[in-house]
């Protein structure tokens, strides 16, 4: 049965989760709008007259006091108007839903790789502690950690795509779909992996020091289940809290992995986006990314309540 603390724990997260989207726009929108390059100028181009500048202006109402700009603007979002895109006139929310199943496809199947490889290699690193297996291991989180993102995605399509030529390289197709994604979610998955695999094996070693493992070891249990009924479940909990948060980030910090192997999703929009000055795409999509990341966090906090009551009154 779910306590009565519970909604009262929801609902204050909802209002921190409203406040702290409201605070995200606020920034972005302050900051975008004292940018040194006028978006005029991006539009117009080098050429253009101060009559077509001051034309442009007041077509897109750059013209008005910024606190008027502001109000328009949040009253827009509370109407779930994201605003037209400055460079092609497409609504905000329509560019951003073409991108997102793209990304989305990124990061979830990049996430169940790096979550499942790294909690058993942290798993084992940390029940092999100080072993052969444990040297290895700490090799590759080290080598995990230093690789630039860039270098390992080239090496990954160069190798397997244009070598070997077990994969496609290129704009994912309907058909094709599922194996044109392999190499992507190989990169984005190694650069993490060995994140969680250095997060799991320091969570593992704490708990498999405490009193009660050590109990459960002098009752005779095989160390098999020792480790992983005893000390895993426990030391999930950071590793499941950092995932909730990356899965949400990521949304918005796929660039370069989408850069190189040709996928349009959310991290090419931005990219577009601010070589164009294309401030209501870069507004639009820094919110969706603040939601992501926002709601990831609410869930988290809520699934941790439910298991453990002690949350609710913390």
């Amino acid at each position: 049965m779910v306590s009565r603390g519970l909604p009262r724990l929801v609902l204050r997260r909802l209002l921190y989760s409203a406040a702290a989207l409201w605070l995200v726009s606020t920034l972005v929108f302050v900051f975008l709008h004292v940018s040194p390059v006028p978006v005029e100028r991006v539009i117009g181009g080098p050429r253009a007259t101060a009559e077509t500048l001051a034309q442009i202006r007041a077509n897109l109402g750059l013209d008005r006091p910024v606190l008027v700009q502001y109000w328009r603007f949040v009253e827009r979002l509370l109407r779930g108007d994201l605003g037209d895109s400055y460079i092609s006139g497409t609504p905000v929310s329509a560019l951003i839903a073409e991108r997102l199943p793209t990304t989305l496809w990124l990061v979830l199947g990049a996430g169940v790789l790096w979550f499942a490889g790294g909690v058993g290699l942290g798993v084992l690193s940390a029940w092999r502690a100080r072993t052969l297996w444990d040297r290895a291991a700490t090799a590759f989180v080290l080598a995990g950690l230093s690789t630039p993102p860039f270098v390992l995605a080239l090496a990954l399509l160069y190798v397997f795509a244009t070598g070997l030529h077990l994969f496609e390289a290129g704009p994912p197709m309907q058909e094709h779909f599922l194996r044109r994604m392999i190499l992507p979610w190989a990169a984005l998955a190694f650069l993490m992996l060995a994140s969680y695999t250095r997060l799991t094996r320091g969570a593992m070693l704490d708990v498999l020091g405490e009193d009660y493992v050590r109990t459960a070891r002098a009752k005779g249990l095989p160390e098999r289940r020792v480790v992983l009924r005893h000390g895993l479940r426990p030391a999930l909990a950071p590793v499941v809290t950092q995932a909730g948060v990356d899965l949400g980030a990521l949304v918005g910090s796929t660039i370069v992995i989408e850069k190189v192997f040709g996928l349009q999703g959310v991290g090419q929009l931005v990219h577009q986006s601010i070589a164009t000055g294309d401030t209501p795409v870069i507004i639009g999509v820094t919110l969706t990314v603040t939601l992501f990341v926002i709601t990831a966090n609410l869930l988290v906090d809520v699934g941790y309540s439910v298991l453990d009551p002690r949350v609710r009154h913390g």
